[in-house]
């Protein structure tokens, strides 16, 4: 090694770390206490015996003891958790008796996203979590102050973007725009038109008194009755206020997401990475003109783009997720042919495909219309399947492959335009990968 090298290595400045926020012990010390919580749940019986065997100084000595080491842990836990932010990479050290690193390199990160649960609101702070590229966990900072993690996560969107380091702190939250915001009162008469609410209701109120008389067993009344009210309180209520408050921004870093009644979350969508879109229609819905748009994106979490919304509103979104690309039409979604209705009877009519010079675009579904739309340029592979009774009829489906191991398929179309369909779509994907717009944060 050179001087000048030696000289350039000293002169580099070690790299600083830092911890979570002080509130972050009592998050860690209720772990011991979530064990001890799930024990009684999964076996009620024995923690019964074992809580009557009790006497009333063993439970205070138990007290005493288990407390103070349930507040060390917590203490200890956060005590050695730090975070750096490196030239190349985000550095999450964690573990107290087996340590952790985490090398997050940044030009990986696809999504940062800030998150409040009710208490986080309370005492102002928040939770960093983070979409990474060929992982399927986030990674996660919980908690930081609510002004620093918002101050790290455009500073992590700025070193992505390929900002220099000493300026990266500078560039701040990039502005945003609103496209959108979910008005209450429509989210409200959405969930009650939606079919999935009222089935799980309708299970939660039948089943439990059936299964009452079959058995007059009251735990598997309760088994199998709590679970049905939960998963009808989830479709409900639970997804109103989640989605409460609903509204939608674009940024240079992409669409921002924000929403939720009790638990606040801020998601970005990142730009280049949305791998399908579906449009979806139900039965209750068309009447007024609404619809819910989902999303596909590779290795992220974010699924909902719009949770309800006027289905031209709902286009001029989906416009910016995808630029340049205009939803088909239904009068230009071509359906099937009549003989594949010997394969499929009824439901064939609700199959249909359009292929436009920016997107594949496949129909399902009579009484729930869903609408697929695959950029050419996120399409991976392409498959065409023919089972016997389909060969019968001359039709056979294409299948096609995303980068969020999604798949969607056109059913039943004519053999020769599946073959056709299949020998273009490579072609319409090499070039759209080609002419597609680099997925950077923040490009221009």
């Amino acid at each position: 090694m050179t001087a000048p090298d030696v000289e350039d290595v000293r002169e580099k400045p070690p790299v600083a770390e830092r911890r979570l926020h002080p509130v972050t012990p009592f998050r860690r010390a209720w772990a011991p206490v979530a064990v001890i919580i799930g024990w009684a749940v999964h076996d009620p019986n024995q923690a019964h015996e074992q809580l009557a065997r009790l006497t009333t100084a063993t439970l205070l000595i138990g007290l005493a003891v288990f407390v103070p080491a349930a507040a060390l842990y917590g203490f200890l836990t956060w005590w050695f958790t730090h975070f750096a932010v490196t030239d190349s990479e985000l550095r999450i050290r964690t573990g107290l008796v087996f340590r952790r690193t985490a090398h997050i390199r940044l030009e990986r990160i696809q999504a940062v996203d800030v998150s409040q649960p009710l208490l986080a609101r309370v005492a102002g702070v928040a939770k960093l979590r983070l979409d990474v590229i060929g992982t399927d966990k986030k990674d996660e900072l919980a908690f930081l102050g609510e002004g620093e993690a918002r101050a790290l996560r455009a500073e992590l969107l700025a070193r992505a973007a390929g900002f220099a380091p000493e300026t990266a702190h500078e560039v701040g939250e990039a502005p945003s725009r609103d496209l959108l915001r979910v008005p209450p009162r429509v989210l409200a008469v959405s969930l009650v038109l939606t079919g999935a609410t009222w089935g799980a209701l309708a299970a939660a109120l039948v089943v439990p008194p059936v299964l009452w008389l079959a058995t007059h067993s009251v735990w598997t009344v309760l088994a199998t009755g709590v679970p049905l009210l939960g998963a009808a309180g989830a479709s409900s209520v639970g997804r109103f206020v989640s989605e409460y408050d609903w509204t939608v921004g674009e940024s240079q870093d992409g669409l921002r997401i924000d929403h939720g009644l009790l638990d606040r979350t801020h998601e970005t969508v990142p730009p280049g990475r949305v791998q399908t879109v579906r449009i979806v229609e139900p039965l209750l819905w068309r009447r007024r003109g609404w619809v819910r748009v989902e999303l596909d994106v590779a290795g992220s979490a974010n699924s909902v783009l719009v949770p309800v919304a006027p289905r031209a509103v709902a286009e001029a979104v989906v416009a910016r997720v995808l630029p340049g690309v205009n939803v088909p039409p239904r009068s230009a979604q071509s359906r099937p042919p009549r003989r594949a209705g010997r394969c499929v009877p009824v439901w064939w009519r609700g199959y249909g495909l359009a292929v436009t010079d920016g997107v594949f675009t496949a129909r399902h579904g009579l009484l729930r219309r869903s609408l697929s739309l695959v950029p050419h340029a996120k399409v991976q592979s392409v498959r065409l399947t023919q089972g016997p009774w389909e060969r019968l009829w001359g039709v056979a489906d294409v299948h096609v492959d995303t980068g969020a191991n999604k798949t969607v398929t056109a059913r039943l179309r004519d053999a020769q335009e599946a073959a056709e369909l299949l020998r273009t779509q490579a072609e319409r994907s090499r070039t759209g990968r080609r002419d597609a717009r680099p997925d950077r944060w923040m490009a221009p």
